[in-house]
């Protein structure tokens, strides 16, 4: 066996982190563990966000590559996989290196393919060696008395209610604030935006409604995305949505339980991946489900949001959307699956009347790329219709999912605009220049995000071939 426990200490960076992967020593959390006989294990850890972390270690020279955004080297996943694999915890099957591990072994190739030098014990770190036997001290957490947890379920409903209110008191701020953009006129409103939305959006943090706060502050960006005389009615639209979302949570009481979820996760508060799995209520859904595109974006919040739309592969062409934030200061991740991976998985959609956010619940395995995307869908019209539905039932909706067939692109001016069976949607000005080649193409199938002003096309089937934005 190529590690052992002894050797699992002397990587460890610290106690903490040993610590940590000993609590990922579950089986369960492992949806896929395999290994080849050229030395190498991989493995996805499901941890508390969407997508699984994917980690793979070289058991010739203890090389490893994790795609979580710990700074800590190896961190806790890539231990955990070593020490299931040291005893044996869950078995490893025979595999083929799925491409993220091949990529990560072409790049160690001709810089770091010698074995890793051994530090001596102690040398780099402070404090005590790092040590299995000392995660076995730990002593289970204490149970706690009827008296202590019903003080503590008070103290959770204090702090629920004082929220409660700064977020009231946020909304009433902000609502005036429109008042105000609105009586000094939107035409020139995206020459004050950055500075009036930073204000605002700082009172509306303190007020802990992040999910607000971060659509101010991130209005500057999309008002100058866009040519300046579209700019007025850019502002209006994000100036309507957020009223929208802080009128209706002031009357959250009287809309429908998905409404009320909905609005409340576009207000800033959280539903944990545990307590959406553990709701019986919660819709899930099984079946194979092909990544569509990943998107990967810096928010106002420093936190890196990672898209992965997906789309079932039968006749249901269900469509979700995995959600992941991670710290920018955690670097670069690459937690995203590859597109046109397929995904046996079971996903757990959000609570809302358009539901497409979801966690996958279950996942059963990942199969590479086998085909090109058929682009079997339905009219640009029916999902134009589609999406004037889920805008009817749910008023701030802003990504929606597209996915049409016969799609033809045209130019018009400086604008591009998919058309087909006589609708028309814009293409977002950002991606004018990936999309144009896509006027030469003739009819497509068309995957993309709808906002009710802008379509941003991801993927294209032409008769030449694929066609992903960048």
């Amino acid at each position: 066996m190529a590690f052992t426990l002894e050797k699992i200490e002397r990587l460890a960076p610290d106690q903490a982190s040993l610590t940590a992967a000993k609590k990922l020593l579950k089986p369960a959390k492992w949806p896929l563990l395999e290994h080849n006989s050229e030395g190498l294990i991989w493995g996805e850890c499901q941890g508390s966000g969407s997508t699984p972390y994917r980690v793979v270690v070289s058991e010739l020279d203890t090389g490893y590559k994790c795609t979580c955004p710990s700074r800590k080297f190896p961190c806790k996943h890539a231990l955990a996989l070593m020490w299931i694999r040291a005893e044996e915890i869950a078995p490893f099957s025979e595999g083929t290196p799925p491409q993220w591990v091949s990529d990560w072994l072409s790049r160690r190739r001709g810089t770091t393919a010698a074995p890793v030098a051994k530090k001596k014990d102690g040398e780099g770190k402070k404090g005590p060696k790092p040590s299995i036997a000392a995660t076995k001290l730990e002593s289970e957490p204490k149970e706690l008395s009827p008296e202590a947890l019903a003080k503590a379920e008070a103290a959770r409903e204090r702090n629920r209610k004082k929220r409660e209110e700064l977020i009231i008191g946020g909304i009433a701020a902000m609502d005036q604030w429109i008042e105000d953009q609105l009586q000094r006129g939107l035409s020139g409103f995206d020459q004050r935006a950055m500075q009036d939305c930073d204000t605002l959006a700082k009172r509306l943090v303190d007020a802990k409604a992040g999910g607000l706060a971060n659509r101010i502050s991130s209005l500057p960006t999309h008002l100058f995305e866009v040519q300046e005389q579209h700019r007025p009615l850019v502002a209006a639209r994000a100036l309507s949505r957020a009223y929208l979302i802080g009128q209706a949570y002031t009357r959250q009481d009287t809309l429908p339980e998905a409404l009320r979820e909905d609005v409340r996760q576009a207000i800033g508060w959280t539903l944990t991946r545990e307590d959406l799995l553990s709701n019986p209520s919660t819709e899930r859904v099984s079946g194979h489900w092909r990544v569509m595109v990943t998107r990967d974006e810096v928010q106002p919040d420093k936190l890196r949001r990672i898209e992965t739309w997906l789309e079932k592969t039968d006749e249901d062409r269900r469509k979700a959307v995995l959600l992941d934030f991670i710290p920018v200061s955690g670097g670069a991740s690459g937690t995203m699956f590859d597109t046109g991976e397929v995904l046996d998985a079971e996903l757990a959609f959000y609570p809302s009347p358009v539901p497409l956010r979801a966690q996958i619940a279950e996942h059963r395995g990942t199969q590479p790329p086998e085909a090109e995307w058929d682009g079997v869908s339905g009219t640009l019209k029916d999902q134009h219709f589609t999406w004037q539905a889920a805008l009817a039932q749910k008023p701030w909706l802003d990504a929606f999912p597209i996915s049409a067939t016969g799609v033809k692109v045209r130019s018009s001016g400086r604008r591009l605009f998919a058309c087909a069976d006589g609708a028309s949607l814009p293409i977002a000005p950002s991606y004018l220049e990936q999309a144009r080649p896509l006027t030469e193409a003739g009819e497509v199938s068309l995957f993309g995000v709808w906002d009710g002003h802008d379509l941003k096309p991801l993927v294209a089937a032409t008769s030449l071939g694929e066609w992903v934005a960048a």
